[in-house]
């Protein structure tokens, strides 16, 4: 079969469309793969950059869509069936085999192309919002990053979920893309604090879901309400950015740690009960596709995420 290799640590235009032998799905579920999403771990893991480092040759992807080849007895989905997955790595080919309990009935009105986009990037935004940041109706999010792909899901989740949200973004186009999602406000990065205020009568947000780090962080924390929370996601400015404790004290709010992989693996049957629960919310929660990118121009693909060109989601088609 072809699958998208990391021969080289050598960035995104290094990967490689290669023949490798199809997975023995052992007790797993075989995946005909249909569509993969691309992720920025997956560009960093072209440099070997990223926590999890597998030893080269490897195969990027670690969420797909498609249709079940094989299942063993004991999972919930049979072959035929349309399904998405998460399967942490090796999505970027024909086939994938996937841990039972990672693999989700897809509703047939969601389009492949789409449900690749879903796994990571909505629940991780579920277990950012929910689980780690106890959203309630009639709650104020601001989102950081919110034309990319974990912030357009924050903002859609959010969004049905009956939180308002306020979306930072850099431009114009990604302001668009914000509100498409569902912010009900974009304001630029350049002075997005005293915006914040303005909008939020003084009070601050009680969410800031920052997935980019960097020199924005001490002006997330002062946008909180009292007993506000900032959930830290990821770091695509490339900077890890420190807080002064002393802030948390004297305004009673926290920063919040969302290490969805690393909680959700470690505890079987966590992500079904999370796919459970977005099921109902499936139909409103579109992610903006990007673009989409045959499996032969992944170093294409992946080059436009290192590059910070996306909007939305990028997806494989296979």
């Amino acid at each position: 079969m072809r699958a998208v290799q990391v021969v080289t640590l050598d960035g995104p235009k290094s990967v490689e469309v290669r023949d490798v032998a199809a997975p023995d799905p052992g007790d797993r579920v075989l995946v005909d793969v249909r569509a993969a999403g691309l992720n920025f771990p997956d560009v960093l893991q072209t440099r070997g950059l990223y926590q999890y480092k597998p030893d080269p040759p490897f195969t990027i992807g670690s969420e797909v869509a498609g249709v079940v080849a094989a299942a063993p007895e004991s999972a919930s989905v049979r072959p035929g069936d349309r399904v998405a997955a998460f399967c942490t790595i090796g999505g970027a080919a024909e086939q994938v085999a996937v841990p039972a309990d990672l693999v989700f009935p897809l509703p047939d009105e969601v389009a492949f192309t789409a449900a690749a986009a879903l796994p990571m990037n909505y629940l991780t935004a579920h277990f950012a919002l929910v689980t780690r940041g106890h959203l309630e109706a009639g709650q104020t999010v601001l989102v950081h990053g919110a034309a990319g792909g974990v912030g357009t899901a924050v903002t859609q989740l959010a969004t049905a979920l009956g939180a308002r949200v306020i979306a930072v973004v850099s431009s114009d186009a990604k302001a668009a893309v914000a509100r498409a999602a569902g912010a009900s406000d974009a304001v630029p990065v350049e002075g997005f604090k005293d915006a914040v205020k303005a909008l939020t009568g003084g009070r601050g947000v009680n969410l800031v879901v920052d997935p980019v780090g960097g020199d924005r962080f001490t002006d997330s924390l002062r946008s909180l309400a009292p007993l506000g929370r900032l959930l830290v996601i990821g770091f695509t400015a490339g900077e890890i950015p420190t807080v002064k404790v002393n802030r948390l004290l004297l305004n009673n709010i926290d920063v919040v740690g969302v290490g969805w992989g690393a909680f959700s693996l470690a505890r079987p049957g966590f992500v079904a009960e999370q796919w459970a629960q977005l099921l109902p919310h499936l139909t409103l929660l579109d992610p903006p596709i990007d673009a989409v990118f045959p499996l032969e121009r992944a170093g294409e693909a992946l080059t436009r995420i290192d590059e910070r060109q996306v909007l939305g989601k990028v997806v494989l088609e296979v």
